[in-house]
């Protein structure tokens, strides 16, 4: 069974999906984390990310584990790393390519193979699960998006406004929705749910809701 949560950033999808998957006990797996360690390894690595070719060579070999809810690259944890600002302002490059996407969605299903699990990103219901059981994306006003990211980054003593956060986030929202493969949009057949009053444990309920009344 794979339950499919789409949404742009800030709009509860990662907090919603931790807590469905824990509450079910099945894996949870947070697919634009993938995007983030391939972004971290190369700014690491000093790979060009307008480059397409070395981008999809090296996400080609990446090997991602999710355990626990941490995200390592082989043995080494980079949970806290791959959530910089240096990611965000970075990102935007990498995901845009289709070799790239290509070779980080068979890495995710991959992951996800097999199992039952909670799924969440920003293709999900439309590229890499299309045929997922449970489908739902997840929206809110910028606004309270970028409230929410700023609060995540302050409690982490990174040293931003919530101006910039905003600017990054409407950055972002543009390269998803407007990037030719596997762009940021709402399934037909996905549940929307607008979160921006609703508090996790509410945005929980409705989509427990959901599934339970199938």
């Amino acid at each position: 069974m794979i339950i499919a949560i789409d949404g742009p950033a800030g709009s509860g999808k990662t907090t919603i999906a931790r807590l469905l998957a824990n509450k079910l006990g099945i894996l949870y797996l947070d697919t634009g984390a993938t995007y983030r360690v391939l972004t971290l390894r190369a700014l690491e690595e000093g790979i060009e990310l307008d480059n397409e070719y070395k981008l999809s060579r090296l996400a080609k070999n990446l090997n991602i584990l999710f355990k626990n809810g941490q995200v390592f690259v082989g043995s080494r944890d980079v949970t806290e790393e791959i959530r910089d600002p240096a990611i965000d302002k970075s990102i935007s490059m990498p995901v845009s390519f289709s070799r790239v996407r290509k070779e980080m969605v068979d890495i995710q299903r991959s992951i996800a193979r097999g199992k039952d699990a909670v799924v969440e990103g920003r293709d999900i219901t439309t590229v890499v699960f299309p045929n997922a059981e449970y489908k739902f994306y997840l929206d809110a006003d910028i606004k309270e998006r970028a409230k929410r990211r700023y609060k995540e980054l302050a409690g982490k003593g990174k040293a931003v406004t919530i101006e910039e956060v905003e600017n990054q986030m409407r950055s972002r929202d543009n390269a998803d929705i407007n990037r030719r493969f596997g762009p940021l949009k709402k399934s037909p057949d996905a549940i929307l749910v607008d979160t921006t009053n609703l508090s996790p444990d509410l945005v929980l309920e409705v989509i427990i809701s959901h599934i339970k009344n199938d």
